[in-house]
């Protein structure tokens, strides 16, 4: 966090930078007003460029085996320019190497961990082991140490979602 709070302040120095180089160089025809306008457009426009590419950068420190199957995007209205370019502020991963396959009564059932990570003002990642059948596409979430399933959270997923792809067609 602080890093960031620094990059932005560089990066306002910089375009104030910028807009004193182009004042003089205009004879001072540019208005003085330039300079801060310059500085404040810089913090901004590094602090919009942060936000993008935080999904990316969070994708590139996964391990080769980390599958994701989900990204969610929003719009907000104290960033108006999300509403033309939502931004991405969570997605879920699945680790394909810490898959436990199992075969039982003919049908194959994979126990596997979701990890939700989620842009806020501290970074924040989540994981839940969760059981699915890949007979009939149930999910479940799996609670505590026990592992004991939560019958009251299961859901049934197509055959095109991401998450039941990952997990049960890809590891064929």
């Amino acid at each position: 966090m602080i890093w960031h709070l620094i990059g932005a302040i560089f990066a306002g120095l910089g375009a104030a930078g910028i807009g004193l180089l182009l004042r003089k160089v205009s004879g001072k025809r540019l208005p003085r007003w330039i300079i801060p306008a310059l500085g404040g457009l810089g913090m901004l426009g590094y602090q919009i460029q942060t936000e993008y590419s935080w999904y990316e950068h969070k994708r590139s420190l996964l391990p080769e085996s980390a599958r994701v199957v989900q990204a969610e995007q929003d719009a907000m209205f104290w960033r108006p320019w999300t509403y033309l370019f939502p931004m991405t502020t969570a997605f879920s991963v699945v680790d394909e190497q810490g898959m436990t396959v199992q075969e039982q009564d003919g049908e194959k059932r994979v126990e596997f961990l979701l990890y939700r990570f989620e842009k806020q003002a501290q970074d924040s990642v989540s994981h839940q082991t969760w059981l699915m059948n890949c007979a009939t596409r149930e999910t479940l979430p799996l609670a505590g140490e026990s592992r004991q399933p939560q019958l009251d959270a299961l859901r049934r997923l197509t055959a095109e979602a991401p998450l039941y792809r990952a997990v049960c067609v890809e590891t064929d």
